[in-house]
């Protein structure tokens, strides 16, 4: 099956990418998703809109990546979050709040699914979270969640 992807999916490709994948993965998971519409001629319009798209959110080349990557290094991130006495959180922290929180340290703006959490953030305290900015350049970002 021919596919378009819209959105990114890791192993598989970024928007606007032409993939071949098996029937049942297309038909049962990316496309009532909405990872990916079906590939046509007419769908071929689509691609650049959707590449016009992504490349207006990504950043550009290494030299940027590695700016950036050297920037998130010096920030201090604070995320303020409601905790129970003992310490653990109420729900957890999403890459959604990390990014908000690293915009609001005077930081980038950063697309919330470059933001990987190796374990869920639970608890107060100091955490690590690893930002993908370029196929090459990755960058560790410290946050400290405190409580609100």
């Amino acid at each position: 099956m021919k596919l378009i992807l819209t959105s990114e999916v890791t192993g598989l490709g970024a928007p606007g990418d032409i993939v071949e994948v098996k029937n049942g993965y297309g038909r049962n998971y990316l496309l009532p998703r909405g990872f990916a519409i079906l590939w046509t001629r007419g769908g071929e319009k689509q691609i650049t809109s959707i590449k016009k798209a992504r490349d207006a959110r990504e950043i550009r080349d290494l030299g940027t990546a590695q700016e950036v990557a050297g920037r998130l290094k010096s920030l201090k991130v604070t995320l303020k979050t409601k905790a129970g006495e003992s310490g653990r959180l109420f729900g957890s922290v999403t890459t959604g709040d990390i990014a908000e929180a690293v915009k609001a340290a005077g930081g980038p703006e950063l697309d919330r699914r470059r933001i990987e959490i190796p374990s869920g953030i639970k608890s107060l305290g100091s955490h690590r979270v690893n930002v993908k900015l370029h196929p090459e350049v990755s960058a560790v970002l410290d946050i400290e969640v405190v409580a609100a």
